[in-house]
């Protein structure tokens, strides 16, 4: 089975159109294309249903995607420990969070560990949903709970509480919430539809009502950076996570004897990268980076 053939047929398998797969490789799509025939006619089985919204595995092609994404998956655990096998940890190294704790507080403390190890290359990978570590699609995450997974290795790093928060532009407008059903009365800016393990940071939406009974938000926003801008612009009240507002001295913390939702965030990654040299800096960089951080 030709090596090129079967790369190409993955990435379009992963990609799930000849278009996109191209751009991943650098060819064009007529050369894609012709890859992929070429490889169904070695083989005598049609790999792909090829439709005008894209591309669709056949049964035979489904079989041939589980085995080389099992092949590409070892090859790319054999050269992680190819690279680790030198005395000082280089390489590439894929950390995937949220957006809102890799934007806010993630980012900003990159820099020292790329200064500190300047022959690993990092690349973050900033999505709500968790990518499957196990399947190699990113090194390490830092997670906002505990994982399930058995096969994976995890590390409590903090927990992040949450608080309501609203300008003083706001308050002088509308007046100050003194109790939680006072909410009913003001704008209520939430997070458009969390992922369900973060379901519980829209509370304001049903804080203090029975029988399933919620408030109608003014606002929502998935990207909890842009929460905190749309509430320091006095737009409404929301619940931010502490390490969005951190020092910001312009926001007024309401309400704050109501229990409010929390998250323990965790350090996480496949157990066979447990001897990597570069996972293990990192691993030591940001642990203490948790500890010095305060809330």
């Amino acid at each position: 089975m030709d090596w090129d053939k079967l790369r190409v047929f993955h990435a379009v398998a992963d990609a799930g159109s000849f278009t996109h797969a191209g751009e991943e490789l650098g060819l064009s799509q007529s050369a894609v294309s012709r890859q992929v025939s070429a490889l169904e006619t070695d083989l005598h089985v049609q790999l792909f249903h090829r439709h005008a919204r894209g591309l669709i595995l056949t049964e035979q092609g489904e079989m041939l995607y589980r085995t080389a994404h099992e092949v590409f998956t070892k090859l790319a655990s054999a050269k992680t420990r190819l690279m680790d096998s030198k005395e000082k940890p280089s390489g590439e190294l894929r950390i995937t969070t949220t957006i809102g704790l890799g934007t806010s507080w993630l980012t900003p403390r990159i820099s020292e560990f790329v200064e500190l190890y300047p022959d690993i290359s990092v690349q973050i990978l900033l999505v709500d949903q968790e990518l499957d570590l196990s399947m190699r699609e990113a090194d390490v995450a830092i997670r906002l709970r505990r994982p399930t997974q058995p096969d994976l290795i995890q590390r409590k790093l903090f927990t992040v509480h949450y608080h309501t928060y609203a300008s003083p532009d706001y308050l002088k407008r509308y007046g100050t919430p003194r109790e939680v059903s006072d909410l009913d009365h003001h704008k209520i800016l939430t997070f458009g539809t969390p992922p369900a393990y973060l379901g519980t940071i829209n509370w304001l939406e049903s804080a203090g009502l029975e029988n399933g009974h919620t408030r109608r938000p003014a606002l929502q926003i998935n990207n909890v950076s842009g929460l905190h801008r749309a509430t320091s612009m006095g737009l409404g009240i929301a619940a931010l996570p502490d390490y969005i507002v951190g020092k910001d001295t312009s926001l007024v913390q309401l309400l704050s004897d109501l229990e409010m939702p929390s998250f323990e965030t965790y350090f996480v990654y496949a157990e066979e990268l447990k001897d990597s040299k570069r996972l293990a800096v990192f691993r030591d960089f940001i642990v203490s980076q948790a500890k010095q951080w305060s809330f």
